[in-house]
C-alpha cells in the first residue's frame, strides 16, 4: 500500500493521547468493533466468547512492553510529524493518519452522494487505558467504535497484539483493514442498523453487524486508490496490491471467533460467536471488495 509523496495529510481527524487521559462521559452508547459489543465492563467475555483471563493474562507488563515498541511509541506532534503522503509511507503514526483519511474520504463522498450528511469520525489513539462517552476502556478490548461520542477508539500496540497473539501476518493494510472496519460501524451508527447488532451466536444480530462492518471495509478498499483527496482532489492512496488485500483477508480470518475460541480454550462454541468465524469474515470482506457496493453488505437479509 502506498501513499502519493505530494497528498497533504489532515491531521485534525486523529487526537493522540498516547502517554495521557482523557475524561468521558461514563454510561450511554454502544460501543462496536474489534473488540466491542455491548458494556465496556464485560467486553473480553463478550466478544471473544472465552475466559477473559486467557485474553488478558500478563496484560500489565505486555501493556508496558508495549509502550516502549514498534507501535505503542511516545506521542509526538502529529501535525508536525505528519504532513504529507510521503510521511504516511515512512512512519506508522503518519500511515494511520492517512488511512484515516482515506476512509472518511470514501464515506463522506458516498454519502453525499446518496444525498445524506457524514459526520466526521475522529480516531482517537490511547495508550493502556481511556475514558469514552461509552464508559471507561482498556488495551485489551481492541480497537472500537463509540456511538456514544462518535469515535473510533485505537491502542497502536493491538496492531503488535494481532500478529503476536492472534497469529495474523500484519503488516500496513492489515492495520488499514482494522481502522476501515471501526468506520464501517460509524456507518452503521448513521444509519441506524447498529441497534441491530446485540445477542450471541452464529446467526445472531452481533455477528451479522461485525459482518457487514467487514464487507464496508471491503467497500473502500475497492474504492481506495480512486477516491479523491479533498485537498488535492487526487487520491490519496496510489497502489494497493492483490498482497495487501491478502493480508488484510489474514486479518480478518485471524480474528474469527472460531480461531480465537480454539486457540484460547481448545474448542469452538459457535453459540457465544459476536464476530463471526474465520470463513465467513474473509467472506464478507471479499464481497465488498469485488462488488465496490455499500448494497452487497446487506448481512441481515
Amino acid at each position: 500500500m502506498q501513499f502519493d509523496d505530494d497528498a497533504a495529510l489532515d491531521t485534525s481527524e486523529v487526537q493522540d493521547n498516547r502517554g495521557g487521559t482523557r475524561g468521558g462521559i461514563p454510561g450511554g452508547g454502544k460501543t462496536v468493533g474489534g473488540g466491542v459489543v455491548g458494556l465496556l465492563v464485560v467486553i473480553a467475555s463478550v466478544v471473544f466468547g472465552v475466559d477473559p483471563g486467557l485474553l488478558s493474562s500478563g496484560s500489565t507488563s505486555d501493556s508496558a512492553a508495549r509502550s516502549g515498541g514498534s507501535q505503542g511509541v511516545a506521542p509526538g506532534d502529529l501535525a508536525a510529524d505528519c504532513r504529507t503522503g510521503a510521511d504516511a509511507n515512512k512512519k506508522d503514526d503518519c500511515r494511520i493518519v492517512a488511512v484515516v483519511d482515506s476512509v472518511q474520504a470514501f464515506w463522506k463522498q458516498t454519502e453525499t452522494a446518496a444525498g445524506k450528511s457524514y459526520p466526521q469520525a475522529p480516531t482517537l489513539l490511547f495508550t493502556d487505558r481511556v475514558n469514552t462517552g461509552c464508559g471507561e476502556a482498556t488495551s485489551e478490548v481492541g480497537p472500537f467504535y463509540c456511538s456514544a461520542d462518535d469515535k473510533v477508539y485505537l491502542d497502536l500496540g493491538f496492531f503488535d497484539e494481532l500478529t503476536g497473539k492472534f497469529g495474523a501476518k500484519g503488516g500496513p493494510f492489515a492495520e488499514a483493514y482494522v481502522i476501515a472496519h471501526e468506520y464501517g460501524h460509524h456507518i452503521q451508527d448513521l444509519s441506524g442498523t447498529i441497534s441491530r447488532g446485540s445477542g450471541q451466536g452464529e446467526n445472531s444480530g452481533s455477528v451479522k453487524l461485525e459482518l457487514q462492518a467487514d464487507c464496508y471495509a471491503g467497500v473502500w478498499a475497492h474504492h481506495a486508490t480512486t477516491t479523491p483527496d479533498p485537498a488535492s482532489g487526487k487520491p490519496l492512496i496510489t497502489d494497493l496490491t492483490r498482497a495487501d488485500i491478502n493480508v488484510g483477508l489474514d486479518a480478518a480470518a485471524a480474528v474469527g471467533d472460531d480461531r480465537i475460541q480454539q486457540k484460547y480454550q481448545g474448542k469452538v462454541t459457535p453459540d457465544t460467536w459476536t464476530h463471526g468465524s474465520a470463513a465467513q469474515r474473509r467472506q464478507w470482506f471479499t464481497k465488498g471488495y469485488t462488488s465496490g457496493t455499500v448494497s452487497a453488505c446487506d448481512t441481515f437479509a
